[in-house]
């Protein structure tokens, strides 16, 4: 805290050459100067006056705002706060400095009321201000709408990085000052940002990555209060510990995300889901649970009303394609195949840009597969013919992993000698030498 006075000395330095009507400046427009200066740099209003300067001056305070110290600073001309007569400037906090006892130098009843007053007008004057509104809570909710409904219809790294950017946007606003239902904003809008990045962490084959993303996203759906974002940050959490082959703990996260999916299409997703976890753990009675249950939210979804598209949107189609790999998990190749034809057609009937082409690819290897354990490889041929179109930049992990799937369960099941069966396989490794080349080349 400076000494009393030491401003006074200060300002009567820096003011010495600044005359205002042929005086030097008083109190009260210096106070003035100061409150014009910082409006027009913050469009806000400061309680600053007269009697807070003199407060100053006798060190009744300790070191004033950042915005007062800015606005003292530019008004008198002078470069660092040592020059206003402080020592220091704080660096922990930018809640305004309240004295909670009564300094020596304040004698009278009406300098204890009026020190006391100023401290509330402060502290007002810190509370009502804000770093982000309305419009940018907006903008910044919309961005990642736009980024859901771009993801696998353009190149994955340059919306990665996008999605970084936004992350790191909200994380920087948050590290500011703004009011709690703002707060809320800005953490749903980072805990969707960090869902998408845990989600494209799974596709770019770092799932262990991905579950950093989304402990993150949970903390920031925590923070946000807001289901939908749980919902589907279990959602995400599943599909990471899936994808790792940990069957268990990507059911204990589906079953726990249906704590939170009363809206939306989220429910549909996770019993479908659990269902496949379940299934691929070896539990068979629980998953035809599962299954039963994911069709039961398929019969009371009226249409997917959810916040964002792409990953985080389940289509009865998208549902399907789960139902037929859990079918298929389960050893029921021929249920498996039904139901995969039928979410195809119900793809291949969507307009394009409206259609989750990651899913449909995933459902044509799930017909492939079936396909295949029946012994039918024409049809294997067949279905299998449109995912090899896939462009090199949509061919992210998970894909990889199902067409080497399909690889074995040919090699396994095919005749060596048989032309159909050397096609697909041959295909197929042409397939993976061109990915890899791609992944080399990236």
């Amino acid at each position: 805290m400076p000494e009393p006075n030491s401003l006074l000395r200060a300002v009567r330095e820096a003011t010495a050459s600044r005359q205002v009507t042929g005086a030097r400046m008083s109190r009260r427009e210096l106070a003035e100067a100061a409150c014009a200066w910082l409006w027009e740099t913050t469009r806000q209003r400061f309680p600053l006056d007269a009697h807070y300067i003199a407060k100053i001056e006798r060190g009744a305070v300790g070191v004033p705002s950042d915005h007062y110290r800015a606005a003292l600073r530019a008004v008198l001309g002078v470069a660092t706060d040592a020059d206003l007569g402080f020592a220091t400037t704080p660096k922990t906090s930018s809640v305004p400095a309240v004295i909670v006892s009564t300094p020596a130098s304040v004698s009278t009843v009406k300098e204890v009321l009026m020190s006391a007053a100023d401290e509330s007008a402060e502290f007002l004057a810190w509370a009502e201000s804000t770093n982000v509104g309305e419009l940018t809570i907006e903008q910044m909710h919309s961005e990642v709408r736009r980024i859901a409904r771009s993801y696998l219809k353009m190149p994955t790294l340059p919306l990665f990085a996008r999605t970084k950017a936004l992350r790191d946007r909200a994380f920087t606003l948050l590290a500011g000052h703004q009011a709690p239902q703002m707060s809320r904003e800005l953490y749903a809008a980072a805990g969707w940002s960090l869902t998408v990045l845990a989600w494209m962490s799974v596709d770019l084959g770092r799932p262990d990555a991905a579950e950093d993303h989304a402990r993150t996203a949970w903390l920031c759906a925590e923070r946000a209060d807001y289901n939908p974002l749980r919902a589907w940050v279990r959602a995400t959490q599943h599909t990471a510990s899936f994808w790792q082959d940990d069957y268990l703990t990507a059911a204990d996260y589906a079953a726990d995300g249906l704590k939170y999916s009363a809206t939306g299409s989220a429910e549909l997703y996770l019993s479908s889901a659990l269902a496949l976890d379940l299934a691929r753990a070896g539990d068979a009675a629980p998953a035809a649970e599962a299954l039963q249950r994911a069709q039961d939210a398929a019969n009371q979804l009226t249409r997917a009303d959810d916040e964002l598209a792409g990953p985080f949107t389940c289509s009865l189609d998208r549902a399907g394609s789960l139902w037929a790999d859990t079918r298929l998990s389960l050893g029921e190749a021929d249920e498996a195949l039904a139901y995969a034809d039928r979410a195809v057609a119900a793809f291949e009937a969507t307009p394009v840009h409206l259609r989750n082409l990651g899913s449909e690819r995933m459902t044509r290897l799930v017909q492939t597969k079936a396909h295949l354990v029946r012994g039918d490889m024409g049809g294997a041929e067949h279905t299998l013919g449109p995912v090899l179109e896939t462009a090199p930049q949509h061919r992210v992990r998970p894909l990889l992993h199902r067409v080497a799937e399909v690889d074995m369960i040919a090699a396994q099941t095919g005749n060596p000698t048989d032309p159909i069966t050397r096609r697909v396989r041959s295909s197929i490794a042409e397939f993976q030498r061109d990915s890899v080349i791609k992944e080399l080349s990236a």
